[in-house]
């Protein structure tokens, strides 16, 4: 997989679930901004997706530009 390609998975991913999330505006509201953002990296399956990919980007290094 191509560093490109991830970042538009990436980018798709953010657009298309994490913008205006509903339950992040009521965890922002109850938790915080930190709260908020331990929760999507830890709980959401979205955050998961996004964790995964950030691996691969990690993984292809700066070799690939």
């Amino acid at each position: 997989m191509e560093k490109v390609m991830v970042m538009k998975d990436i980018n798709q991913l953010l657009d298309l679930y994490c913008e205006g999330c509903y339950v992040k505006k009521q965890l922002i509201k109850e938790r915080g901004k930190t709260g908020a953002h331990q929760f999507c990296i830890s709980e959401c399956t979205i955050g998961e997706q996004l964790k995964f990919l950030g691996t691969e980007i990690n993984k292809l290094g700066t070799s690939s530009k």
